[in-house]
């Protein structure tokens, strides 16, 4: 960026000055450009911070359920769970499989040496 005939040198702001541009700017205290020269930085960033704040929301509330936020003993659980039904399924195919197999060396069938 060039201000006043001379280059500026570009600035880095850290999560929690992200999070101060993004307060003062959806309260109304600052205009995007306002805060853009308070903070130093160009007003695409501020715009940015915007965007990646409000898409960070809405991911945060897609996944999240109504109510309290889990514990981690909760996610574990659910994790846990999910594995046994996943595994629970994987069991009844095998199974469904094997029976199967029995069932075709009882008749005397084989798929690797067909009937004369």
């Amino acid at each position: 960026m060039i201000e006043n005939g001379m280059a500026r040198k570009r600035r880095r702001l850290t999560p929690e000055e992200k999070w101060e541009v993004f307060l003062e700017v959806c309260s109304q205290q600052l205009s995007q450009a306002d805060a853009a020269r308070k903070w130093g930085v160009d007003v695409s960033t501020v715009i940015r911070i915007r965007q990646l704040a409000k898409d960070a929301a809405l991911a945060a509330f897609a996944s999240s359920k109504p109510g309290r936020l889990p514990s981690p003993e909760q996610v574990e659980l659910e994790a846990a769970l999910a594995e046994n039904d996943r595994l629970s399924e994987a069991l009844k195919e095998l199974a469904v499989e094997l029976s199967l197999h029995r069932g075709r060396q009882r008749s005397g069938y084989s798929a690797r040496s067909p009937r004369a």
